[in-house]
């Protein structure tokens, strides 16, 4: 089973060409800590970028391992020295459905 996050984020104005740019430092990260980004999209009508990440296991695995990431030192590194982008995150799990 894989469980996947669809991650909405409202950013600053003026912070999309930044954050684009940034934003592959973490792909990296997060799969160290087994997760799988499987797209990223921009929307700048309404500044949002859009994302999708997945863990394989169920809702409590990928909790889980979403704890472990968020403190750790790696993420943290990532992170050191940058500025407050996201004006708002929007988190759900979400399911694929076959099309």
């Amino acid at each position: 089973m894989t469980t996947t996050q669809l991650r909405r984020y409202e950013l600053h104005d003026g912070m999309m060409d930044d954050f684009v740019a940034w934003f592959p430092n973490i792909v990296p990260v997060r799969a160290k800590f087994g997760f799988t980004v499987e797209a990223g999209f921009v929307d700048r009508e309404t500044n949002q970028f859009v994302w999708a990440v997945s863990y394989d296991g169920d809702e409590a695995a990928f909790r889980a391992a979403e704890a472990v990431y968020t403190e750790s030192p790696e993420r943290a590194a990532v992170f050191l020295g940058q500025p407050s982008r996201v004006a708002k995150m929007h988190l759900a799990l979400v399911e694929q459905i076959g099309v």
